[in-house]
């Protein structure tokens, strides 16, 4: 559950890095170059469909891609091994863990209380939390928003790391979340430096909680799920799943890559094809920062009401979408604004964010205006994590090079089609 950009820039943070090696792998003329198969949304599908199976091939169990350039009917397309047929037929509406990607959700729901005058983005946390967290006078809402807080990112801590493995079915809070990240000493002063971390979003889920009286679980249902008529979208409060859900694997112990570091090998669940079945994994550690399940067209569809205006008010809509570099040697470079970030590619700036859990890694985009949408699932995450796959990984970049440029129009690069 952090961004995976760290991997490919190396900036201290799991999982959209893909989506920001597009502009380093590829230069502005590249993406002006059309590729043998542009000629159309057949071309399109066939394109994507095939980078999808050679990123199965490369190994990842299964892979959903969809893609809607807002020009008409979108590209939908699920791919898997043929080992997982026997545990799920994977289809491109399945429901999956969204891990990272629930902090645009919660920082959603924050902006609608601003608006409402009931939260502001300069309350220092110690206003709605006293005593939680150390020096929350000088620690705003805004920080623990666009990780600029400083605090110690608990899902380091080796106290979450059973939980992570699906060996502790303990119920986290909000609250139990923040206190693992705060026994920590923080790795900065409040509002000096940036670096991605999950307890600010704890934090953030607290606030959330006290301020309304209401638990995560309905806000999410109330005032975005419902709303939207997304069916698929919750907040997960256990491992049960509503409806049809990718199934989400890791490689078993015997197979780990050496790199993998040795605490982090042996997941719980049922084993076949030297993987471990982890989709009945509870996801609860992840709370504020990564307890949502959703599909891709119900993440599209919010999304689009999301950057279309629908669910904020212009002013905080703005507050969003101004951002802080995550780099601070590419203060032009990627940047992080209220749960949401933002990166230039050949083929066009992107706005969105990604999600790393066991089992799921996924990466949300959209245009500006929130007319054009992209989602890629790939149900297997730790080769990403510690960089632990070259050949998913190189299959996972291209595919996500095509899916970017496809979303915005323009033709992939040749480079990227080649795979």
């Amino acid at each position: 559950m952090r961004p995976l950009w760290r991997r490919t820039v190396t900036v201290t943070a799991s999982a959209l890095a893909v989506s920001l090696a597009v502009a380093a792998a590829f230069p502005a003329a590249a993406a002006a170059t059309p590729s043998a198969a542009w000629s159309g949304s057949e071309a399109q599908r066939a394109q994507l469909q095939q980078l999808a199976r050679k990123l199965v091939e490369a190994g990842a169990p299964g892979v959903i891609v969809r893609v809607d350039d807002g020009r008409g009917r979108p590209v939908e397309i699920a791919e898997q091994a043929t080992w997982t047929r026997r545990d799920h037929l994977l289809k491109a509406g399945d429901e999956f863990r969204m891990g990272s990607n629930t902090k645009t959700m919660v920082a959603t729901l924050v902006l609608q209380l601003v608006a409402e005058g009931k939260l502001a983005l300069t309350d220092p946390v110690e206003k709605w939390l006293p005593g939680k967290v150390p020096n929350g006078k000088a620690i705003t809402l805004r920080m623990l928003l666009n990780h600029t807080s400083g605090l110690f990112d608990y899902t380091k801590d080796a106290a979450i790391r059973p939980s992570m493995l699906g060996k502790d079915r303990r119920r986290w809070t909000p609250a139990k979340l923040l206190a693992v990240g705060v026994k920590h000493d923080p790795l900065f002063a409040p509002g000096t430096k940036w670096s991605y971390s999950n307890t600010g979003y704890a934090a953030i889920g607290a606030v959330l909680e006290r301020v309304t009286g209401v638990s995560l679980a309905d806000l999410v249902r109330d005032r975005i799920a419902r709303p939207l008529n997304l069916k698929h979208t919750y907040y997960a409060t256990d491992s049960t799943w509503r409806a049809s859900h990718a199934h989400g694997y890791e490689l078993d112990a015997a197979h780990m890559p050496p790199s993998v570091p040795a605490e982090f090998r042996n997941f719980a669940g049922p084993r076949h094809h030297g993987h471990v079945n982890v989709s009945d994994h509870d996801p609860g550690w992840g709370g504020a920062s990564g307890a949502v399940v959703s599909s891709t067209q119900d993440w599209s569809r919010f999304y689009t009401a999301l950057l279309s205006g629908k669910l904020l008010p212009a002013a905080q809509m703005a507050q969003m979408r101004t951002t802080v570099p995550v780099d601070s040697r590419q203060p032009d470079g990627p940047g992080y604004g209220l749960g949401i970030q933002t990166g230039a590619t050949p083929c066009g700036t992107f706005w969105g964010h990604d999600g790393g859990m066991p089992g799921y890694l996924t990466t949300n985009l959209a245009d500006r205006t929130g007319s054009r949408t992209a989602t890629v699932l790939i149900s297997t995450e730790f080769w990403a994590e510690f960089e632990a796959d070259p050949k998913i990984a190189k299959a996972a970049h291209a595919l996500q090079t095509a899916v970017t440029c496809t979303m915005f129009g323009k033709p992939v690069p040749t480079a990227a089609h080649a795979g």
